[in-house]
């Protein structure tokens, strides 16, 4: 906690609350979580107001002066921004990049001209996964759409065989696995290692994606059979332009940040010296913004200027994948400051010691308190940080691997049952030309399997490492 915190909570920070405090900061997480869904959901406000207006209410219900209150979120926003926000930058420039200079297109093709058949939904999720790993959830969905409409029409596939594998390998990297916001925010939170998070969460996310995607894509094709809608198909970004990057250099690229994260994690399990020249070579170069930045610089090369782009061109690019970013980076900022906000107000202590009382281990608190948020607020960003910023002081005493797991436990939780609260629910509706009562039967399903088995997973990884 920083010493601003310590200040703000003054006398509450050195005894426990009693049971009265308790029940009143109950009540002020959920009035302001319930002030935050309300304008989300009947005013459709946009997040970042609902976030703001929804965190002075917080720390209103809670007896903070308001001037404290907005110090509070503020410096939570403010320091999410400055952990986070470079980040999501240049995961925007990259993603950008390979869309525009038909590197997302070289892969597609590439796999699926050697699948077909039955490995042909085990293809899209391996598309889904290695193209969803820079890209924002969204981004990926408007990405993948238009293949999983070709290849479902011209291989006369169930649009459930192919679009839920694709959809599945998206969402599990969006809420599992770093470099995306929620986990590094969450990572930032708990103060997890991030190398290791991202192995572990690599661990999870293999089996996670296989239940939801290609083996739940054989019921969900049952339940809701229904062909790719006729509709037009965007054009694709490389069919305006005469070349296109290779498939290995592509594929080099868009892994490029994982593997120099991946190499830090071992190193640092390996040599174990901060004084070593090479341990701190790899924690420069493993860093994530430096792994990130590295990737940038490297396909302006291997993607740009490898499919023809000139300096103007990719200048231009990079410029015009920061502009739709901009709602994000706020989105995501004013979720660390109702983070912050909690924090400050004695919330994330008041968990601790209640946890202590109800024995429930922290990685099933962490997960639950995820799924409730998710469920509230319809944003698996916002779940993620908000509970990240509750169960912050379990992972005080927590080995290396366990803050891990519990933000990969958090991340879980977070993709809990989407429903009509959650825009990425009316983005796969809309896509696939499907009723409310389908997407739930599909969609929300296979959030909810992503959810319980992730969840699953992380709590018997905690029993045997």
């Amino acid at each position: 906690m920083t010493r601003l915190s310590v200040e703000m909570l003054a006398a509450d920070t050195v005894e426990p609350i009693t049971s009265a405090g308790h029940a009143r900061l109950g009540i002020a997480v959920l009035a302001g979580i319930a002030v935050i869904v309300l304008l989300i959901t009947r005013f459709r406000l946009h997040a970042f107001l609902a976030l703001t207006i929804g965190s002075l209410a917080l720390g209103a219900f809670a007896g903070a002066p308001l001037d404290k209150a907005i110090v509070s979120f503020t410096t939570g926003l403010g320091t999410t921004v400055a952990g986070v926000g470079v980040l999501i930058a240049l995961g925007a420039i990259l993603g950008k990049l390979l869309a525009d200079s038909g590197g997302a297109d070289q892969i597609v093709d590439t796999i699926l001209a050697r699948a077909g058949g039955r490995a042909m939904p085990w293809a899209m999720v391996l598309i889904a996964s290695v193209v969803g790993l820079p890209l924002f959830f969204e981004v990926g969905i408007v990405l993948l759409i238009p293949v999983v409409l070709m290849v479902a029409k011209r291989g006369n596939y169930s649009l459930m065989r192919i679009g839920i594998p694709a959809l599945a390998g998206l969402s599990v990297m969006h809420g599992l696995v770093p470099p995306h916001p929620g986990p590094l925010v969450a990572i930032d939170a708990v103060q997890a290692n991030l190398g290791v998070t991202l192995a572990l969460g690599i661990l999870v996310a293999v089996p996670t994606v296989i239940i939801a995607g290609p083996v739940f894509s054989r019921y969900a094709a049952r339940w809701v059979d229904v062909q790719a809608p006729d509709r037009m198909v965007p054009a694709r970004a490389s069919e305006d332009l005469e070349k296109r990057p290779s498939f290995g250099a592509t594929l080099a690229t868009v892994l490029l940040p994982v593997f120099l994260m991946l190499a830090k994690a071992l190193v640092d399990i390996v040599v174990d010296d901060p004084t070593d020249m090479t341990q701190r070579v790899f924690d420069v170069v493993g860093a994530p913004l430096i792994a990130l930045l590295a990737a940038v610089i490297v396909g302006m090369f291997t993607l740009g200027r490898a499919a023809g782009f000139t300096k103007e061109r990719i200048a231009t690019t990079v410029e015009t994948s920061l502009a739709p970013i901009a709602g994000i980076l706020l989105i995501v900022g004013a979720g660390g400051g109702f983070k912050q906000t909690l924090i400050d107000s004695g919330v994330g202590r008041m968990i601790l010691e209640i946890s202590e009382d109800w024995s429930i281990p922290a990685l099933l608190l962490a997960w639950l308190i995820a799924v409730a948020i998710r469920l509230a607020t319809g944003s698996a960003t916002v779940a993620t940080i908000s509970a990240a910023g509750l169960v912050a002081p379990l992972a005080a005493d927590m080995s290396t691997t366990h803050a891990s797991l519990l933000v990969l436990a958090i991340g879980a939780g977070s993709l809990f049952f989407s429903h009509v609260n959650d825009a990425g629910f009316w983005l796969v509706k809309e896509y696939f030309g499907l009723s409310v009562g389908q997407t739930v039967k599909t969609w929300s399903v296979m959030e909810t399997i992503i959810s319980v088995v992730a969840g699953g997973l992380v709590l018997l990884l905690s029993l045997v490492i």
